[in-house]
């Protein structure tokens, strides 16, 4: 049985976080919809950013759908010019994509967005709660990483 304190803050946590990741949400959208891309796309750019050229497969892996579903959301980065596909000369089933330079830059643009909303928000906190809300956060992290590296 679950206590009492435990279930409230379970209940305040989830409220709490539904109205945090609403508003970054709507703010980050701004960004979004002068570039006509979905947040989904967005967490694909921002995946390609910091993994260099994954496979289609560990693209859809990252996304949780399948190999198909991607390739229908690469086909629309791509005609939009954000990605290119690059298939490997000794065996074309093996489909990697990587950013352009206007996918770059549209990346580039929402990471500094990101960076001046969160300085604007914690920049009403103090230092030292800044630094327990970011220690509580990476010990979350460890903790979920832990976790899917058992399953």
């Amino acid at each position: 049985m679950v206590d009492a304190a435990l279930l409230k803050f379970a209940d305040e946590i989830a409220e709490i976080i539904a109205v945090i990741m609403k508003e970054f949400a709507r703010r980050q959208a701004k960004e979004l919809f002068k570039s006509k891309v979905t947040l989904s796309q967005l967490l694909i750019l921002n995946f390609l950013h910091y993994s260099g050229e994954p496979r289609m497969t560990e693209l859809a892996k990252f996304m949780k759908v399948t190999t198909a579903a991607m390739t229908g959301i690469v086909d629309r980065l791509v005609r939009d010019g954000y990605v290119h596909r690059i298939y490997d000369p000794k065996d074309r089933r093996i489909i990697k994509i990587k950013l352009t330079a206007k996918g770059s830059n549209l990346v580039e643009k929402a990471l500094q967005q990101r960076r001046n909303m969160f300085i604007e928000i914690f920049g009403k906190i103090s230092e030292g709660e800044r630094r327990d809300y970011l220690r509580i956060l990476k010990h979350i992290r460890e903790i979920l990483i832990a976790e899917q590296k058992e399953k």
